[in-house]
Parts: structure tokens; sequence; C-alpha cells
């Protein structure tokens, strides 16, 4: 069984398609050219059901399948559902990687989540922190989930000599994201509060303000995922973002800044700030050759213009 980077003219799944992550990547390997690129709805293909997930991967023979496929969400969707988060992650995961192995796939890149790594650890967070300490309680259930995940994709290829290995970006923004402000991550539902406040109706924030977090605009995450599905010594668990980060508070400003609100910011302490800090160290990532190319000012106008043409009430 080859170790190999796949080569031009791959037939590639890339699963979760519709998503933020999922539909960079589509659009990316379709631009790039040279790969015949399958997707498959929910409607399509169930991927929580395993006899026909398995089925499918059978039957297609794909070189490379990429599992973009996840239930995500920020800290208050986290909160209210773990169960879900925990029980349909794992079988999604476990589906489309187990299934891929069976199938004889070669190749199969996982996106994983920078929330694996520890609540209390070294800043900015190498990969060899993963299960060095415990887990930020609100979303615990999620990343067991994902490091179920990479565990798998480990496993399978030290055991049967596959290409399986784990992408791990930070939070990613752009096209296609989840705006609804019950279960969206912090930048996109800033964006819609911001723009629903216009011109200067006050902004409740979640926390403090003063956790900071590590953002990639989702442009550049297919890149970067392309980068490492070519590249032949991309393998393991490797670290995806910018290797920087700002606060919250910073956050907040720049997009009220981007949308042109100009009332106040009010900050609800009662409510929790997740991680203290998540940067990740990107040493490896650098170190083959790839840095990102989008500035977070940059991408949050596009990210908000977007926002204005697809989702914001005409």
């Amino acid at each position: 069984m080859s170790t190999r980077a796949p080569k031009k003219a791959t037939k590639v799944f890339v699963a979760g398609h519709r998503g933020l992550v999922g539909s960079a990547i589509a659009r990316r390997l379709e631009y790039e050219g040279g790969y015949e690129v399958v997707t498959r709805t929910r409607q399509e293909l169930d991927l929580l059901d395993q006899a026909a997930t398995h089925a499918f991967l059978a039957e297609q023979k794909f070189d490379l399948v990429i599992v973009a496929a996840a239930k995500v969400g920020g800290i208050r969707a986290n909160s209210e559902y773990p169960a879900d988060f925990i029980s349909q992650n794992l079988a999604i995961e476990s589906n489309l990687i187990w299934g891929s192995h069976l199938a004889d796939v070669p190749a199969l890149l996982f996106l994983g989540s920078s929330c694996v790594y520890p609540r209390e650890t070294a800043q900015p967070i190498p990969e060899e922190a993963l299960l060095s300490g415990k887990l930020e309680p609100t979303n615990a259930p999620y990343a067991v989930a994902k490091i179920a995940g990479i565990y798998l994709c480990d496993s399978i290829t030290k055991q049967f000599g596959r290409r399986y290995f784990t992408a791990m970006p930070p939070n990613v923004y752009g096209p296609n994201d989840n705006f609804d402000l019950k279960t969206s991550h912090v930048l996109p539902a800033l964006i819609r509060k911001f723009h629903e406040a216009l011109p200067d109706r006050p902004v409740t924030v979640w926390g403090s303000g003063k956790p900071k977090r590590e953002f990639l605009h989702s442009d550049d995450v297919a890149d970067a995922l392309l980068f490492l599905i070519e590249h032949p010594e991309a393998s393991g668990l490797i670290n995806v973002g910018t290797g920087t980060s700002v606060t919250i508070r910073q956050l907040a400003e720049t997009i009220q800044s981007v949308v042109g609100h100009t009332g106040p910011i009010e900050w609800d302490s009662s409510m929790p700030d997740g991680f203290p800090e998540k940067t990740m160290d990107v040493t490896k990532l650098h170190g083959l050759g790839w840095r990102h190319r989008i500035e977070l000012d940059q991408g949050i106008q596009l990210a908000y213009d977007w926002y204005r043409e697809h989702v914001a009430e005409r």
C-alpha cells in the first residue's frame, strides 16, 4: 500500500462539501484542475448510516477521501447539546475513516480542530500537546470525538501502511459560514450582531473579551490542505494556521469597524469565556513551506461582504 502523495487526476470524495471548510476545499480542488471531485448531499448519503456510507465508499473506489463533515458549533451549542456532538461526530468519523480503509482507499485527510488541545497548555500549542492535559469543559465531548478520529487515522496508517493523516485548523471563517446566533462560532456571530445593530444600537458579547483566538480564512485553509495533500512529507498530525491570535475584544472591535457600527459594546461577564488562549504552533507547517495569505482584517471584510450578499435580509 502506497503512502505517497496522490497524483493529479485523482478521484476525491469531499465529505461535508456544503460546510465552511468542505465547500472551500471542493472549490479549490476544482479550480486547481486534475482532480475528479465527488460530493453528496445529506439527502443523497447519510453519513450517520454506516451501511450506506461503507457501500458508497466501496462502490466509488476513491483515491482520496477528505473528511470535512462534522457537527460543529460554538460554546452555546456545545454546552446545550453535548451528547449530539460526541455521538454524531464519532459516527461520522468512524463510518468515513474505517469505511475508507475497508474500501481500500489509499489516502485520507481528516479535519481536526484546535479545541482538542488541553485547556491549560503552552502557547503557541505544538502538536505534541495533544492529551497532555485536561480538555476545556465547554466542548470536551466534541473534542473527544475529534481525538478519536485522529487516533483512528494514525492507527490505520501504522497497522496498514495507508496515508491517513490529520490537519488541525484553528477558528475558520469565510463563505458558507454559519451565522445562526444559537449555533455559530464567535466571528460569524459577531458579524451578524453588529450588522443587525446598525447604526448604533448596543451589542452584547459573551464573556470578558480577554481570551485569545487564532482565525484562518477558509480559502487559506483550502490552500493549505491542497498543499498538504500534494506534499509527500505531510503525515501524522499537522497544525494549520497563522501562528498568531487576537483577543475577543480586539476581534469584536475589528468587526465593528468593518461593519461600520458606531454604538457601544457591552460585555456579559456572566457567560463563559471558554479557552483562555488557543494559538497554534505552525512550525511544522512552515517547515514544509506553507504560509497563510489572507490577514484577519481583509478576511473579515470578505466574510462581511459574503454575509451581506447571501444571508442578510435585503
